[in-house]
Parts: C-alpha cells; structure tokens; sequence
C-alpha cells in the first residue's frame, strides 16, 4: 500500500513573509517580471511509490496536472485552478508570491476577504530551469528521515 503524504502537514508548511525586506533581497526584478502571465503544470514528477498530496488541498498530486496558475509579479499576486474531474477536486485559490535572491519562490494561499499580511503560512519551493517558456518549481518534503522531492513543470500558455 502506498504510503500517504500530506505534504502541507507533514513539515512543508513554513511559516513565510511573501514581501521583500532588508534581510531578504528579491529574485532580479527583470527575471521577476519574466514569470508574468498564464502557466500551466504539464508534469508533476516524484518518487511514485508515495502518494503526495501538496499544498493542503487534500488532492494527490497528479491532479495539479493541467492546473492553470495566473501570475502577476509587479504587485506579487495571481492564482491557481484546479479543473477537477475524476478524484481531483475543483479548486481556484488566490496567492501571494516572491522569489528571493536564493531562487525560491514562496507563496501562500490568501482566502477571500482576508489580507495577505495576516496570513503567516506557506509553501516555499526551489525555483529551477527558467526559460521565457518554462520554469520547474521543486518542493522539499521531508519524511522519514529523508528529504523527497516533487518537481512541478510549467509552460507558458
């Protein structure tokens, strides 16, 4: 039976400022720029013998596949869909995001009617292989000991 990984509960959910700050430099402003428009997850890649579930929306992880992420980095806001279908759940969830100076991209879910600033908590994943057309997010997930990696593929729609 496959092993079940919550990926949200189970130490990926860190606690995250998505603003710059003195201690925490921006990813180039003009590479920053380049995230700008309408992605879609085209793979999701990762050890199969585990069943990821990232981002605490209880969806495995092969259901972000197709999921359209809408980024708009001059105010560091955008969102992502999920079309459901199958065992995959419906699901349009506004964000915050940044990329810092050591290629991460943090992001946090924002819910209606609540303000950015007092959400504490996030996903922060390595910001990999940018193109003009394709960029490759990875999340660090810790268990048993060891860390697994999920690799999320983008293309530019």
């Amino acid at each position: 039976m496959k092993k079940v990984l919550f990926s949200g509960i189970i130490g990926a959910v860190i606690a995250v400022s998505c603003s710059s700050s003195a201690n925490q430099a921006q990813y180039s402003r003009a590479e920053l720029l380049k995230l700008k428009g309408s992605w879609e997850i085209t793979s999701v890649d990762y050890e199969k013998e585990y069943k990821i579930k990232p981002f605490d929306e209880g969806a495995d992880a092969q259901c972000f596949v197709g999921s359209q992420w809408n980024l708009i980095p001059n105010n560091n806001t955008g969102s992502y869909s999920l079309a459901g279908g199958g065992d995959c759940p419906t699901v349009t969830r506004a964000i915050k995001f940044d990329v810092n100076s050591e290629k991460q991209f943090s992001f946090k879910k924002i819910d209606a009617g609540v303000k950015a600033k007092t959400v504490s908590s996030g996903y922060v994943l390595d910001f990999q292989n940018q193109t003009p057309t394709t960029f490759t997010l990875v999340q660090n997930v810790p268990f048993e000991g060891k860390i697994l990696k999920v690799y999320y593929n983008f293309t530019k729609k």
